[in-house]
């Protein structure tokens, strides 16, 4: 099966008005970008003025609560999201997971919370170092997977992205045979899940993506895309991404 290619970027705690005049580079490449589909998750305060700068770009938020409204100081709803402007959502980044304390069940709720608001969903999974070198890559990513997966899911709205936590922002990566072998299992995991649709999901990988080696791990089995973070910052690195994932069409 055909999937399209989705490169997108992350930008994290980073970014300001001024840094918007980036996205003007990458929305033109992603204009002339053929079938890859481009997507920037930004802080939400960026989120509205993005919008109205690029509105060919799909922007996106990095994170929500899954509560629709309530005492729950400093967090943002998908409803607020949507109302900027938003189309999507990552969820279960491995920040929030360590930095934040989320479990499984917080990102099943919030990739539930997006899917009852017409939103999409990046719902990122991935081992620590010590899992990996123990062993338990695999089984700890596929566990991830299925605890955190929202009843529903489905390829329509519902990207997964696979990022090492020991890759991310490090400039490491796993070797493109490993990264297949993870996206087989996912896929795997997928199917079991949820049946045929599995094979219409994409499935993106992050962790140190790069204009040099994009093209590489593009080409590997299962990956449909990639989840970029610091190379997202500014149109001179994220850009030869997406033409990496454009020549590969």
């Amino acid at each position: 099966m055909t999937r399209r290619k989705l490169i997108a970027g992350n930008w994290k705690m980073n970014g300001d008005l001024a840094a918007l005049a980036e996205l003007e580079g990458i929305a033109r490449a992603a204009d002339s970008a053929g079938n890859v589909e481009v997507a920037m998750a930004l802080p939400a305060t960026l989120i509205a003025p993005a919008v109205a700068a690029t509105p060919g770009l799909a922007i996106g938020a990095q994170d929500v609560h899954p509560a629709p409204r309530g005492a729950h100081t400093g967090c943002i709803s998908v409803a607020m999201i949507a109302e900027a402007g938003a189309r999507f959502s990552i969820v279960g980044h491995s920040e929030r997971r360590a930095d934040n304390y989320e479990t499984d069940a917080d990102v099943k709720a919030k990739a539930t919370a997006l899917l009852a608001g017409g939103l999409s969903a990046i719902l990122c999974v991935g081992e620590t170092l010590e899992q990996r070198e123990a062993g338990k890559a695999e089984a700890v990513v596929t566990g991830q997977l299925t605890a955190s997966l929202p009843k529903g899911a489905a390829a329509d709205w519902l990207s997964i992205a696979y990022e090492p936590v020991w890759a991310v922002g490090t400039g490491r990566t796993p070797t493109v045979a490993d990264i297949a072998a993870m996206h087989g299992a996912i896929r795997a995991t997928l199917r079991t899940a949820i049946g045929a649709d599995a094979d219409a999901m994409r499935l993106l990988y992050g962790g140190s993506v790069t204009g040099d080696n994009a093209a590489a791990l593009l080409a590997a089995g299962d990956v449909d895309g990639a989840l970029v973070g610091g190379a997202s910052l500014t149109a001179a690195k994220f850009v030869p991404i997406i033409e990496a994932a454009a020549g590969l069409d």
